[in-house]
């Protein structure tokens, strides 16, 4: 640290006066931006309130210390390519055997969700295998953290700091960054939405559910508005818990169903059940891959 010599200087006390009474002033009077002072999830709040959810559980929940932005995780949804994802490590000899293991395993819950949906248990079993690797990896982001960092977008503040936390931003141009920001804001909310609806429903801790950094959770990545709409009890024990194999199992049989699988179906009418799980033709022919090879194992 340098040493300055200091220099004694006589100032007026009126003007110190001056000095000090306008210090207090700006203290007093400038003003403070909403997204400085309060919570970035107080407008997520405000809405989920508005839409009927009890506002004492809202702001319980949302002044837990675990409720933090998920920037990071986020910020991997906008930058996500499917054709960059290696879908080929699915379809090699050692991930056929594990998912043939599988299927032994869990023999009579797919015959079971076979014979009750129609769902060919080959093509259910290529799904867990791309999704989780068979439930053995099932995502590190925390859903509501995700979720509601995801909804916040809706204020250009948080869309700013988001953009700021993307990585190599150069890689998405900002008009399309602001464009895809104002789109998925909403898609969120109505995940948070119906995320908060199913943990409410099955007595689930909302803050204790972790999953990919889109959103998806469990063995079978359902999206919560699929859960609620497509997700189905497969063990009979009165709840839906898609981390459960046989609940998860049930659940991906019964979407490809009302997506239009049924048994002998044509090569043409799968390629469409499967895309409406996932929309990427690249995701759809490894899936049928799979259980093209699966079902040789059963020759």
């Amino acid at each position: 640290m340098r040493n300055f010599q200091s220099k004694i200087i006589t100032i007026p006390n009126f003007f110190l006066t001056w000095v000090a009474v306008m210090i207090i002033c700006s203290l007093s009077f400038s003003p403070v931006s909403a997204s400085a002072s309060e919570s970035p999830f107080a407008p997520v709040k405000n809405l989920l309130i508005r839409d009927g959810f009890d506002p004492s559980k809202i702001e319980q929940l949302f002044s837990d210390p675990r409720v933090e932005p998920a920037f990071k995780s986020v910020s991997l949804f906008f930058v996500h390519s499917e054709a960059r994802l290696n879908y080929f490590q699915f379809t090699t000899q050692e991930s056929i055997r594990k998912a043939q293991n599988y299927i032994d395993k869990h023999h009579d819950t797919l015959a079971m969700a076979e014979k009750k949906y129609g769902v060919d248990k080959n093509v259910i079993t290529g799904i867990l295998l791309v999704e989780t690797r068979l439930g053995t990896y099932t995502g590190s982001s925390h859903i509501l953290n995700t979720l509601a960092t995801m909804a916040s977008l809706k204020d250009p503040d948080r869309r700013e700091t988001l953009f700021q936390n993307i990585t190599n931003p150069n890689r998405l141009p900002r008009e399309t960054f602001e464009k895809q920001a104002e789109r998925r804001w909403n898609w969120a909310y109505d995940q948070l939405k119906a995320f908060l609806q199913y943990t409410e429903r099955e007595n689930m801790d909302p803050l204790s559910i972790s999953g990919s950094y889109a959103g998806a959770l469990g063995i079978a990545q359902f999206l919560p508005t699929s859960i609620l709409a497509y997700a189905k009890d497969g063990n009979g024990d009165g709840r839906i818990d898609l981390f459960d194999h046989a609940d998860a199992i049930a659940s991906v049989a019964n979407y490809l169903k009302t997506f239009g699988w049924k048994p002998g179906i044509s090569r043409e009418k799968a390629e469409k059940a499967v895309f409406a799980y996932n929309r990427s033709s690249y995701y759809v022919n490894t899936i049928l891959t799979i259980a093209d090879l699966l079902g040789k194992q059963d020759i």
